[in-house]
C-alpha cells in the first residue's frame, strides 16, 4: 500500500505566514501540522512508501522535513514529487497532482490519498483495516455537529450500509452535518478512473470533485474519522487549533 500526501497549494489566505513556509509545515501546538497526518497514518500496516506532491517553491522544505521525520520518528520511505508549479497561476490542482504522481511514479498499488493540512488526533490504523476489507473507494467522513459548519464543505448522505448516495459541495441547505474530508482510499483497480476523470475535461482541483463524479459510477464507502479533526483554511482556524491541541 502507498500513501500520497497532497501538499502543492500556496495557501494564499494565510499570507504572510505561508509566503516562505508551506501550510502543512506551519506548527500547531509545537509540531508541524503534517506530523499529525503521518503520526496517525504510520500505524497502518503494509505502507511501503509515502509520496508527497508539492510545488517548485517548497520541494526543498518538504525534503528537509521528510529527512528529519525519518531520522526522529517512523522509518518510512519518502518520495518528494515536485509538480513544477511556481504559483496559483500555473498549479495543476489536487486531482492533477494526484494523476501526475500516478503517471510519473508508475503507481500500481492500493493508495491512500490525504491532504497535508488535515489535523487528526487519533490513530487511523482502523481506516487502513476497513479499506482493505472493502476493496472499494472509501471516503473519510466527519460530523461537524451543526448545519452552519456543514455549508462550508461537501455534505454526504449514505445508505444503511455506509455507501454514498449523495455528495453536495457547499450546499445552501445541508441534508446532514456529515462532511467528506480529504482522506481517500483508492484500491489499485480504481486508479484508471482518476485518469478517466481528467481525460473527460473535469475540474483538476478540489479532490472532493472526484468523489462527486465517482459515486454514481462505482460504490464509494465511508469511514468515520474518530476524535478531533480540523481543516486549517484561515488564520482564525489555525489559532483555534493551536489553542485546542495545546490543551490536549
Amino acid at each position: 500500500m502507498k500513501v500520497l500526501i497532497l501538499a502543492a497549494g500556496y495557501a494564499t489566505r494565510l499570507y504572510p505566514l505561508t509566503l516562505m513556509q508551506p501550510k502543512p509545515l506551519l506548527p500547531v501546538a509545537g509540531k508541524p501540522m503534517i506530523d499529525y497526518v503521518l503520526d496517525n497514518l504510520a500505524p497502518i500496516p503494509g505502507i511501503d512508501r509515502v509520496y508527497l506532491v508539492t510545488n517548485a517553491k517548497f520541494a526543498g522544505h518538504f525534503q528537509r522535513w521528510a529527512d528529519q521525520y525519518v531520522s526522529t520518528k517512523a522509518r518510512l520511505n519518502f518520495t518528494i514529487v515536485n509538480d513544477g508549479s511556481t504559483d496559483d497561476s500555473n498549479k495543476l490542482g489536487a486531482i492533477g497532482d494526484l494523476n501526475l504522481v500516478l503517471e510519473r511514479e508508475q503507481l500500481d498499488d492500493d493508495l491512500i490519498v490525504v491532504a497535508g493540512d488535515n489535523l487528526f488526533n487519533q490513530s487511523l490504523e482502523q481506516f487502513g483495516t476497513f479499506c482493505r476489507s472493502q476493496n472499494q473507494v472509501v471516503l473519510g467522513v466527519y460530523d461537524v455537529g451543526n448545519l452552519d459548519q456543514a455549508r462550508k464543505y461537501g455534505v454526504v448522505e449514505v445508505d444503511p450500509a455506509g455507501q454514498i448516495v449523495s455528495f453536495v459541495e457547499k450546499p445552501t441547505h445541508p441534508a446532514s452535518t456529515q462532511i467528506g474530508i480529504a482522506l481517500y482510499y483508492y484500491p489499485r483497480h480504481t486508479l484508471g478512473l482518476i485518469r478517466e476523470y481528467l481525460a473527460a475535461g473535469n475540474n483538476p482541483d478540489q479532490p472532493g470533485r472526484l468523489i462527486q463524479w465517482l459515486y454514481p459510477k462505482v460504490p464509494v464507502r465511508t469511514w468515520s474519522v474518530p476524535g478531533l479533526w480540523y481543516d486549517i483554511g484561515s488564520k482564525e482556524t489555525l489559532e483555534e487549533a493551536n489553542r485546542i491541541y495545546a490543551k490536549r
